[in-house]
Parts: C-alpha cells; sequence; structure tokens
C-alpha cells in the first residue's frame, strides 16, 4: 500500500447503501442502538429520537410547502435555506441519540456550541423585521406559517424526550440547547414567513365571546 501524498485530494467518506428496507428484526418490539445494543421499542432514547425524526419530517413538509407557495418572497428563501441546514443537523442529533453510551464511530457526527450560535444569528436577523410582540399570538398565518408553529411544538416535545432521556441516560447536554434554541427559531421563523407573506397575526383574546 502507497502512502498518500500531501498533494493528493483526500479519501472520499463511505456512502451508506441500503439495499433492503425491511429486516423483521423488530417484530418483536425490540430495535438496536448504532452498536448493537437492544432496546425496547417504547424506552427513552428511541422516544427522542424518533421525536427527532417526527420534527425532521415536519420541517420537509414545511420545506415543500415554502417551494410550492406563490408568490415566492426573500422570506421563502431565506428559510428554505436555513431549513435544509437544519434538517442536516437534525439527522446529525437523531444519530447521536441512536448511538449507545459510551459508543464512539469514525466521523461520528457532532451537534456543537457554533450551531447554536448559527441559529442565534438567524433568529436575530429576522427579528429586524418584526415588530415587538405585546400579546400572545395564536398559532396560524398561511400554511406554511401554521406549518412552522406545528414544527415549532414537535421540537418542544423533542426537546422534552431527550431531557426525559437525560434523567435515565448520559446524553450530550449540547442536543437539549440545540433543540431549545431551535424551537425559538421556529416560531421566529413562523413570523417572519407571515410578516414577508402579507399575513395578519391573530392576537390571543382574554375571555372571548
Amino acid at each position: 500500500m502507497t502512502a498518500r501524498r500531501r498533494s493528493d485530494p483526500p479519501p472520499r467518506p463511505r456512502r451508506l447503501r441500503i439495499t433492503k428496507v425491511y429486516t423483521r428484526t423488530g417484530d418483536k418490539g425490540r430495535t438496536r442502538l448504532a452498536g448493537g445494543q437492544s432496546v425496547w421499542k417504547d424506552s427513552p432514547r428511541v422516544e427522542a429520537y424518533g421525536t427527532v425524526d417526527e420534527l425532521n419530517a415536519q420541517l420537509g413538509l414545511t420545506v415543500a410547502l415554502l417551494q410550492a407557495d406563490t408568490p415566492r418572497t426573500s422570506a421563502h428563501r431565506v428559510l428554505v435555506t436555513e431549513l435544509g441546514w437544519i434538517q442536516n443537523k437534525l439527522f446529525d442529533l437523531g444519530g447521536i441519540l441512536a448511538t449507545a453510551p459510551g459508543q464512539i464511530f469514525p466521523n461520528m457526527p457532532r451537534v456543537i456550541a457554533s450551531d447554536v450560535a448559527r441559529l442565534e444569528r438567524q433568529m436575530d436577523t429576522c427579528q429586524r423585521d418584526l415588530k415587538p410582540l405585546e400579546e400572545f399570538i395564536l398559532p396560524g398565518g398561511g400554511v406554511a406559517s401554521s406549518a412552522l408553529h406545528v414544527a415549532r411544538t414537535v421540537c418542544r416535545r423533542a426537546e422534552r424526550a431527550c431531557v426525559r432521556l437525560g434523567r435515565v441516560e448520559a446524553i450530550d447536554p449540547a442536543l437539549v440547547v440545540f433543540l431549545n434554541r431551535l424551537s425559538d427559531s421556529l416560531f421566529v421563523y413562523a413570523r417572519y414567513l407571515a410578516r414577508h407573506a402579507g399575513e395578519p397575526e391573530r392576537v390571543w383574546t382574554r375571555n372571548p365571546t
């Protein structure tokens, strides 16, 4: 085997190949984590990464709605880009949660402080276009804005699932921080999209008749 020269390009990572979707190994209510540990499908860890997967699917629907929406505004373009990045990070986060505690693999995905910082920067940018809230608003707006509100609530549930998991098993605290900041981001994104699409915000009415 010859050594790789400094001028040679780095080796390309091996691509995952899935040749068969069903395996029948989960028919009895158990599944395997990365590393081979067998767990029940209703375990806190499976519940956590399953909820993250649900969130990712909801964001995929939101992106499809944004791309189908007309007329498209600059907000649509910004959110399609950001939500695409978020979906990839959620896939990383789910992979971390699906890994048995103490297991470390080459090229293992990570969620780090700079990922949280990106969410915060984008929130700050979007907030410049928004009026300060003086009252609670009802989830809604257009179809894509409403989908973002749904994603926000699923994100909160994913966060709660990770907190619950962290009380019985060790998890990286950065995962909870990312989900916490993401739920805030999705709320801001829903308002940002509604603002640019000309959709009025409906304010919560105390004691409605």
